[in-house]
């Protein structure tokens, strides 16, 4: 059973991980000469003064849409494991981490709109503004972070507590 908990646990540190890394990192569209783009600002190379000239992205409503559920799967994710910890201290012997499971699952819903909103509209975005370029690392970490929080949040809601 502490194999199984550690288990949990290290998973759960590592979807945490993922989303901040996703949220947080420039790095959600990479264009051929290294240049970048995230969810909150538009990074570019000035070759004139070598240097990079960032500007905040604020015209478009999707991005910020992919902000806000960025944010959330990061609140969600961090409630979950609060919660996971208070009732692995607090709670009687058999119970189930319904609670927990749940905001994990809220997590991976949070973590899938936001990825499917940045897939469906970044054509709209980089379209006549930088041509060419392809899905940054973050935008992967995004994609990875769902599967695992769906898997962790079924996995809480099966979980018994057994001392």
């Amino acid at each position: 059973m502490s194999f199984l908990l550690f288990a949990v646990t290290a998973l759960h540190v590592l979807i945490l991980i993922l989303l901040f890394v996703a949220t947080l990192d420039k790095s959600w569209w990479v264009l051929p000469n290294s240049e970048s783009v995230n969810i909150w600002n538009e990074c570019l190379m000035d070759n004139q003064h070598q240097n990079w000239t960032c500007h905040p992205v604020s015209d478009s409503k999707w991005l910020h849409g992919v902000q806000a559920f960025m944010v959330l799967s990061l609140l969600f994710s961090s409630l979950a494991f609060i919660i996971f910890m208070w009732q692995l201290y607090t709670m009687k012997r058999g119970s189930l981490f319904y609670a927990t499971g749940i905001f994990q699952i809220l997590t991976a819903v949070s973590v899938f709109t936001a990825a499917l909103i940045y897939t469906i509209h970044v054509d709209t975005f980089q379209q006549g503004r930088m041509p060419g370029g392809s899905y940054g690392h973050c935008f992967v970490l995004a994609w990875l972070a769902f599967p695992l929080a769906l898997v962790s949040g079924i996995v809480y809601i099966h979980l018994r507590k057994k001392e």
